[in-house]
């Protein structure tokens, strides 16, 4: 609701400073280009986002995503032991996981509200240090592929959309530690305090 306001607020301020300075065919045209920008963005980008989309679910019918997700079952026993213990709970964050490295956000969302739903029973309204760690990881999902940004890159020209990975693994890499850093912290003192 705040974005909301948000961009009501910088649309009225536009209308207003066009009026004032007397270019309000300036901003109608910059809106109207705006606009059909925005659409041949939604187009271009579509085409990408089904593509990762339907390798993501080709990869879970043939097994290679839960093949994957074994890999980091390891880690992620570490990090949510309780989750571990629920079968189902460790599948979904596995899955969550596993669309986060291929920059499937949109893939890895379903799989993260199955999760944290599954871990948030029992709470009561208050969310448990594992629900905040997983929160964490989705928030700073590290990625190996960040397709949705490649194909931003790719629909607005970029020769190499593709050669911003080793910034991208690094970035990744320095958010999810330091966010993982900030809640073991953030839960010692929740410990002292109580």
């Amino acid at each position: 609701m705040a974005m909301a306001w948000i961009w009501t607020g910088m649309a009225v301020v536009s209308v207003v400073c066009g009026a004032v300075y007397g270019r309000m065919e300036a901003v109608s045209a910059a809106a109207l280009e705006g606009a059909g920008q925005a659409v041949r963005l939604c187009l271009s980008m579509a085409g990408m986002l089904c593509l990762w989309t339907g390798l993501m679910e080709v990869m879970d019918r043939c097994g290679l995503s839960r093949r994957l997700g074994r890999l980091f079952r390891p880690v992620l026993r570490r990090l949510l032991p309780q989750a571990s213990r629920d079968p189902e709970t460790l599948a979904a964050v596995t899955a969550n996981v596993s669309a986060n490295l291929l920059g499937l956000g949109n893939a890895a969302t379903p799989m993260g509200i199955r999760a944290a739903c599954r871990m948030a029973r029992g709470t009561e309204g208050v969310a448990s240090d594992e629900l905040c760690r997983l929160v964490v990881l989705n928030t700073a999902s590290i990625q190996l592929l960040p397709t949705t940004v490649a194909s931003i890159r790719a629909v607005c020209g970029s020769a190499a959309p593709l050669d911003i990975l080793p910034a991208v693994w690094v970035s990744s890499l320095l958010s999810v530690t330091a966010g993982l850093a900030a809640a073991k912290l953030l839960e010692r003192l929740g410990r002292r305090r109580t």
